[in-house]
């Protein structure tokens, strides 16, 4: 059960590839505030909003509020 091969061809500039989408999936917004970050402990992307900071490995880094799990369970039953 292999994935179907794909044949990509890089174009004169050598940046794009034909076969690939341009833009990067997480669509840019004019505001910070509403721009998504991942979570450093299940890594999915969230809105700034719903996530916190806490410190880990001696750094502060952006993880789900109050939890992965809680915030997952939230979002699923909307």
């Amino acid at each position: 059960m292999a994935k179907d091969t794909t044949k990509t061809t890089i174009e004169a500039d050598g940046l794009r590839y034909r076969s690939k989408a341009p833009g990067s999936p997480f669509a840019a917004t004019s505001s910070f505030g509403a721009a998504t970050m991942s979570c450093f402990l299940c890594g999915k992307h969230r809105p700034r909003a719903l996530l916190k900071s806490r410190k880990l490995l001696g750094k502060s880094q952006p993880v789900c509020a109050p939890s992965c799990k809680e915030l997952e369970e939230q979002l699923t039953k909307k």
